[in-house]
């Protein structure tokens, strides 16, 4: 499997290559330069598998000639064994006569990023051990990623790892996942700004080419397509479940940067049968603002109460513009310069046409999601977390209430955000028992300007002596 760049202009590479790398050198995302299918006969193969069996066969493809059939599935079964606390890895609970969440939150860090983080570490690993070099990880997080990534990456040898966070605004349970990991390799940043900050830091970081060089520097974001690759699969065993290939499924999808809903979408292209993605967003909604007007224009970032949503740039978006655009690198480039110059761009009419056909979206405010909580609690007796029930609502909102089964992915334990869920519900959700001590531990971070020269003067010093 080759990679290219949606910039058209940086090297091709194999997966070890842009998992190793992260971002192009010509500032693009990596993705496949084609895409594996899969015939009805092979999603209706997946069903009574296991999930890492499931994921087997989907990822498969993507790693051809970078790793071994063995070596992939000793590190699925790995990643998808133990450290996920329910049997089914990612379940799937009905709500209702036609909704479903797909529960993607017992993993160790309780957020559906350790699908693709708990894999991420062994890949680094293995290509690290095989090259005999070493890997400075350079990430930025809402709330998620960072833990997952740390979690992921901690006390590994040939991996120091430095994880950006909008100070101020990622939930403290979030936080302190992330701080109280006391590791030699693990440095947390506290960032006065956005998470959007974070993020232009780490890919300005990138694009300083000599600093990369010297640091060995990679991505653990979803810039990284070895994040997207891994949150395909997932989509496969829920539709399989609710009986893919002969029935179709709808997603409703929490997601700011557009990396979780893209999976859906590369899900879909490699054959399985989505019949409608939604986009849901908090009061951070560049993305329900473009499927709206046609338009994708960045704007202030607001704190809300689901932050890992709070975000203004959606660095996967660039991914799909690179196939409305016909696969074009200098499509992509007039987009992303008027992105850069004037802060937003308008899609030509066919490619808005073509986004509008694939998607569906909606913004849900705080008030929504507090009354979605509430509403769900008192139905069901099911306790969503912000995220979930603004997916849950957006679902209702954009999907008919019969037809295909509507399945709401679930990204996050509602304890990570428990002064919400109790301020909606009522209940106090309840830590689960290997993090119970988590506010009892202590914590080492630092915190920087949104500063360029003065994060890479510390990523220079390297981890904690």
């Amino acid at each position: 499997m080759k990679y290219i760049s949606t910039r058209g202009k940086a090297e091709t590479l194999d997966f070890e290559g842009v998992t190793m790398a992260g971002l192009a050198r010509d500032g693009g995302l990596y993705v496949p330069e084609s895409l594996p299918t899969l015939s009805a006969d092979d999603i209706r193969a997946l069903s009574g598998l296991s999930y890492a069996d499931v994921a087997f066969r989907i990822i498969r493809p993507f790693v051809a000639g970078s790793l071994t059939d063995a070596e992939l599935k000793a590190m699925l079964d790995k990643t998808y064994g133990a450290a996920f606390r329910h049997p089914a890895t990612a379940p799937l609970v009905q709500l209702g006569a036609n909704d479903w969440v797909l529960e993607l939150f017992h993993g160790p860090t309780l957020a559906f990023k350790d699908f693709a983080l708990q894999l991420l570490g062994r890949f680094f690993d293995h290509f690290t051990a095989k090259r005999g070099q070493k890997l400075t990880i350079l990430g930025a997080t809402s709330g998620d990623t960072g833990s997952a990534a740390i979690e992921g990456c901690r006390g590994r040898d040939n991996v120091s790892i430095f994880m950006l966070h909008p100070k101020g605004r990622v939930s403290e349970v979030q936080r302190r996942q992330m701080t109280t990991v006391i590791e030699a390799n693990v440095v947390n940043i506290a960032i006065d700004g956005t998470f959007d900050d974070c993020q232009a830091l780490v890919k300005a970081c990138f694009n300083d080419h000599a600093f990369r060089d010297r640091v060995g520097l990679t991505a653990v974001n979803s810039i990284n397509w070895a994040r997207v690759m891994a949150q395909i699969v997932y989509y496969f065993t829920a539709a399989v479940a609710l009986g893919a290939p002969e029935r179709p499924v709808s997603f409703s999808v929490p997601t700011g940067n557009f990396g979780d809903i893209f999976a859906g979408y590369i899900a879909k292209s490699m054959g399985l049968n989505i019949e409608k993605l939604v986009i849901a967003t908090n009061s951070n909604d560049i993305l329900a603002r473009t499927l709206k007007t046609g338009r994708y224009e960045r704007g202030d970032v607001f704190a809300t109460l689901s932050p890992s949503m709070d975000i203004q740039i959606s660095s996967n978006f660039e991914r799909f513009l690179f196939d409305l655009a016909g696969r074009s690198g200098a499509g992509v480039e007039a987009y992303m310069d008027a992105l850069a110059a004037e802060g937003g761009f308008t899609l030509e009419a066919g490619h808005y046409a073509a986004l509008k056909a694939m998607f569906a979206a909606e913004r849900v405010d705080d008030t929504a999601t507090s009354d979605t909580m509430k509403a769900v609690f008192a139905a069901t007796g099911y306790v969503a977390d912000p995220h979930t029930a603004v997916g849950i609502r957006a679902a209702a909102d954009c999907l008919p209430a019969t037809g295909a089964p509507r399945v709401t992915l679930a990204t996050a334990h509602p304890a990570k955000f428990g002064d919400a869920v109790k301020a909606a519900t009522g209940v106090d959700p309840v830590l689960p028992a290997h993090m119970a001590d988590l506010f009892a531990r202590e914590e080492r971070y630092i915190t920087l300007a949104n500063d360029k020269d003065a994060l890479m003067a510390r990523v220079l010093e390297g981890g904690w002596s």
